[in-house]
């Protein structure tokens, strides 16, 4: 534990620290706009919304089917020909409107009498008029055109007022029928049915009326031999009369158009469209079958079932609800989950993912259809739960974090469950298979970890299809045993995939997964053995880095493995220039004596640009980059920088601080952090004479404060209870790595043998120097050497910024 009296000094510095991990958060905002979530979401409802399968249309009666072919779901096929059939039958039985004036006839009788009465009344006063101007008389009367020849016959007829009276009663039986203009068609039309309505009321008429229906020419014939009877009357007379009759004649039963026609319209409507039901998984067609009129009308309603669904309507549906959900997700994790916090690249990822996931549900639900037609005992369904839906989840677990994967799973069921016709049971299905699948790969350290996931993803989808099977109310069937194996070959498939994918994501996105770090924490590795080969020192001190970097790790809940890895590589830049660094110098003349110190500063400064551009180089990935990048912050070069203040003349120049640090940036992540502080542990506890626990416990205790103290943590995320358990893992390593061993003695007799020859060799040699030079005093005696290197090693620390 820190000690009590920097704990004040760390609260200090606790704000300051907040801000720049507020800071941080704010700078590592994505910079893409809304364009992509828009098109993510538009090219989702191309892939989501079109559910037609690939069924066959066959236009022609008598095609050969090329396969079987089984109802995905259940269907009501409309029969459109016996749907116009019918109505076509409803609209010939619609009865034909007539309309009855019964007052026309009657009409017509008083307008003949009223013509003949005035006749014989103008008659009397013919001498007085104009025989042109009395025929046109006539014609008004009458309401006919006359010629000369049928006026004179008028003029002839005898004077008696009862003529008028007899015609009336001799038409009167004719024109009170009914009375058709065409008989034929009036016979006709009765044998479908009539419906005759009186014109004045609009009340029915008796179709015992039609009985006495005649036509228009029959009721002439009738009329003129009516007419014969008329005593004292000449042929031409008749006609003449005739002639006034059949202009006074009308059709008293007039076919009504107009009505008949809405009533055709109103039969026609009250006949609903003729369906017949085509139950889930019925077989419509066999291969090696002549398809039918009927199978045609099936195929073309399956395909119309998934075509009806791609308007506009849905399509606006499916845009709108997973524009929301996606924005949404997003919105509410980037300001309430620390860890998610994606750049360019990580929304680049997910997209992507997202998109490729989908299109393979899309073309493994074709594939489904096809099984299903192909092997009919079992369900087209079935085959939807060997789909890997973990899959994606798996990859970003894999890739990024947990709490990006979960945002990633809870996403992607939702809208596999529209997909699947708004299946709420398979968005559960799918949500917890893809939970399951990224805590399995959480530390995927070895490929045996994806299969093992796999297993367990396999596992609780069997589970998971046995509770959803009974929760449908559904007893055991045969059905449910293919579920629950094609469930678990399922949780397999995800672990096959992911493990053939993430080869292609690490290298198209240029992400450092878990596994890439296993290859890179090869110690044959061409980068590390060039380290050993060359600079053995700085080689040895990465291991250690590594060691003490790994189990704080793993004490604060980081990513060991990262860290490790990180440690291997984060000094590969001293390559350059391997005899300016104290470790690989060997116990040669220190080479930063004769160099100026602001070129020792740039030497020393400039291992972190190479260490960058060889990881680069090597292909490292951008997280070790990183690292390497941050691993000694913003921290000054104080040994050099003092130097300088030392050696400059205060009147003349003015040293800057700045020259003297590392250029940056600081530690960003944990990891980089946890680098920075191992790193400086470890060289210093090079320097300890002693190492006892106390020793090695301040010491520790000292670095952590003055790295804190100096802001390197303050863009990072350890809190004071980290760096507490970084120095509690610090001391515990370092503590073994110090330990004392038990001098074993040696043989009495070989003790006195060394001895005696060492007191032997110190006499000769003081006798030959007296002898060579009387003169000359002895040296002083030398002073310890594990004090002098340790004096050494301290002021190499300074060198490096350290103290």
């Amino acid at each position: 534990m820190l000690k009590e009296e920097n704990n004040k000094s760390l609260l200090g510095r606790t704000a300051i620290f907040s801000g720049g991990v507020q800071g941080l958060r704010h700078r590592r905002q994505p910079h893409l706009g809304g364009w992509l979530l828009l098109l993510v979401a538009a090219l989702l409802t191309l892939i989501i919304v079109p559910k037609g399968g690939l069924i066959p249309d066959y236009y022609t009666p008598g095609d050969i089917a090329t396969r079987d072919i089984k109802s995905p779901r259940d269907l009501l096929v409309g029969d459109a020909l016996l749907t116009q059939s019918k109505r076509d039958e409803a609209t010939n039985n619609t009865p034909m409107v007539y309309d009855l004036d019964t007052t026309a006839g009657t009409q017509a009788i008083e307008r003949i009498r009223l013509g003949l009465g005035l006749l014989l009344e103008r008659k009397k006063d013919v001498e007085s008029l104009n025989p042109e101007d009395f025929l046109r008389q006539l014609e008004a009367d009458f309401g006919v055109p006359l010629t000369v020849e049928e006026f004179k016959p008028l003029l002839n007829l005898a004077l008696d007022q009862n003529i008028a009276v007899l015609t009336g009663d001799l038409l009167t039986p004719i024109f009170e029928r009914p009375i058709v203009a065409n008989l034929q068609a009036f016979e006709a039309d009765r044998s479908r049915g009539i419906l005759a309505i009186e014109r004045s009321g609009g009340d029915e008429i008796d179709p015992r009326l039609f009985e006495r229906t005649i036509g228009l020419n029959e009721a002439l014939l009738q009329a003129k031999s009516e007419l014969a009877l008329i005593p004292e009357i000449t042929s031409i007379q008749q006609q003449t009369l005739l002639k006034l009759v059949q202009q006074q004649l009308r059709p008293s039963l007039v076919f009504n158009q107009q009505e008949t026609e809405q009533r055709q319209l109103a039969a026609r409507g009250q006949i609903a469209p003729v369906l017949f039901q085509v139950k889930k998984g019925e077989m419509v067609v066999r291969e090696g079958e002549r398809v039918t009129a009927d199978q045609i009308l099936k195929l073309q309603a399956i395909r119309k079932s998934g075509l009806d669904n791609s308007g506009l309507q849905m399509a606006a549906g499916v845009l709108i609800c997973s524009l929301l959900l996606i924005y949404v997700v997003f919105y509410f994790s980037q300001r309430n989950i620390s860890k998610f916090r994606p750049d360019a690249r990580d929304l680049l990822f997910l997209s992507s993912v997202f998109l490729a996931m989908f299109l393979m549900l899309k073309i493994s639900i074709f594939i489904a259809a096809g099984m299903g037609n192909a092997f009919a005992y079992i369900d087209s369904s079935v085959y939807f739960y060997a789909i890997p839906f973990a899959l994606g989840a798996m990859l970003v677990r894999i890739v990024l974090n947990s709490e990006t994967a979960f945002l990633f799973a809870v996403c992607c069921s939702v809208l596999v469950g529209i997909l699947f016709g708004n299946s709420l049971l398979m968005t559960l299905y799918v949500l917890i298979g893809s939970l399951v699948g990224a805590h399995g790969v959480r530390h995927c350290q070895q490929r045996t970890t994806l299969y093992r996931a796999g297993l367990w993803i396999g596992l609780t989808n069997m589970a998971l299809l046995i509770g959803i099977h009974f929760l449908t109310g559904r007893s055991f069937e045969l059905q449910l045993l293919w579920k629950l194996g094609f469930g678990f070959f399922g949780g397999l498939a995800s672990a096959v995939f992911v493990n053939g994918t993430v080869p292609l994501v690490e290298s198209f996105f240029k992400y450092t997964t878990d596994i890439k770090l296993l290859e890179l924490a090869n110690m044959n590795a061409p980068i590390l053995r060039q380290l050993m080969i060359e600079a053995p020192g700085t080689y040895h001190h990465s291991i250690l880095v590594g060691n003490l970097a790994e189990a704080a790790a793993e004490a604060i809940n980081a990513n060991p493995l990262l860290t490790r890895v990180a440690a291997y590589y984060h000094d590969i830049g001293k390559i350059k220039k391997p005899l300016y660094f104290i470790e690989n110098s060997g116990g040669q003349r220190n080479k930063h004596d004769t160099l100026a110190p602001s070129m020792s500063a740039l030497i020393l400064t400039s291992h972190v640009k190479d260490g960058v551009d060889l990881a680069r180089e090597h292909k490292l990935g951008s997280e070790l980059i990183d690292i390497i990048q941050q691993h000694h912050g913003t921290a000054l070069i104080k040994f050099f920088y003092d130097r300088a203040k030392s050696q400059a003349d205060p009147g003349v120049q003015q040293v800057d601080e700045r020259d003297y640090r590392y250029h940056g940036p600081k530690p960003q992540t944990r990891e980089a952090a946890l680098i920075m502080l191992a790193d400086a542990v470890e060289a210093a506890s090079r320097t300890l004479t002693d190492p006892t626990r106390a020793r090695i416990q301040g010491m520790v205790q000292k670095l952590i404060k003055n790295i804190f103290i100096d802001g390197q943590l303050n863009e990072c995320d350890l809190t004071l209870k980290d760096l507490n358990f970084i120095a509690k893992s610090f001391n515990r390593i370092l503590s073994g790595s110090f330990h004392h061993r038990v001098d074993y003695p040696e043989p009495v007799h070989i003790v006195r043998e060394k001895i005696a020859n060492d007191e032997k060799a110190s006499v000769k040699e003081k006798a030959k120097i007296k002898s060579a030079n009387p003169d000359r005093k002895l040296p002083a005696p030398t002073q310890d050497p594990e004090a002098a290197t340790a004096e050494d090693s301290s002021k190499d620390l300074k060198r490096l910024g350290i103290f």
